[in-house]
């Protein structure tokens, strides 16, 4: 067994940092490299806006190249859920060349519905790329003015 002397001048304090920081660094890259490899297939978030006024809640969701029957939406336990699959294709023929492109991928977004949401009368609609759903308060019942007689 030989004993070494701790020499303070030689001693790096973030040598097992740099280490961890360039293995974490490869990882990375390889990650990256698989995720390009496996081209268009893959999941993607759409971008949504809400937004509110005194008779409805609103969410928009850009869908760009959804179809309206590959749009799921569900609700359970207060909570709705924005689902479906993106399929393009677009095919290119010409004299001298053929050009394919293909996009695929599956989505989903969920909300938490208040609790002043009137479920039964969700609405929604797709147009042009975008999906429009509707959620309408429910109407309170106005209580109008009670006399108590004073006995």
């Amino acid at each position: 067994m030989n004993i070494t002397r701790f020499d303070p001048f030689r001693f790096d304090p973030f040598k097992e940092f740099r280490e961890m920081s360039k293995a974490l660094e490869q990882f990375t890259n390889i990650a990256n490299q698989v995720t390009k490899s496996e081209g268009n297939i893959a999941s993607f978030t759409p971008t949504v806006n809400t937004r509110e006024d005194d008779k409805a809640y609103y969410i928009e969701a850009d869908l760009p190249g959804v179809k309206k029957e590959d749009i799921n939406l569900d609700i359970k336990d207060n909570v709705l859920t924005i689902s479906g699959e993106r399929k393009l294709k677009k095919e290119v023929k010409k004299e001298d060349y053929y050009k394919v492109e293909s996009v695929y991928g599956k989505f989903e977004r969920s909300f938490t519905l208040p609790d002043d949401v009137d479920v039964d009368k969700i609405e929604a609609k797709s147009e042009d790329g975008v999906l429009e759903i509707t959620l309408p308060k429910k109407v309170e019942e106005k209580k109008q003015a009670k006399k108590i007689e004073v006995k």
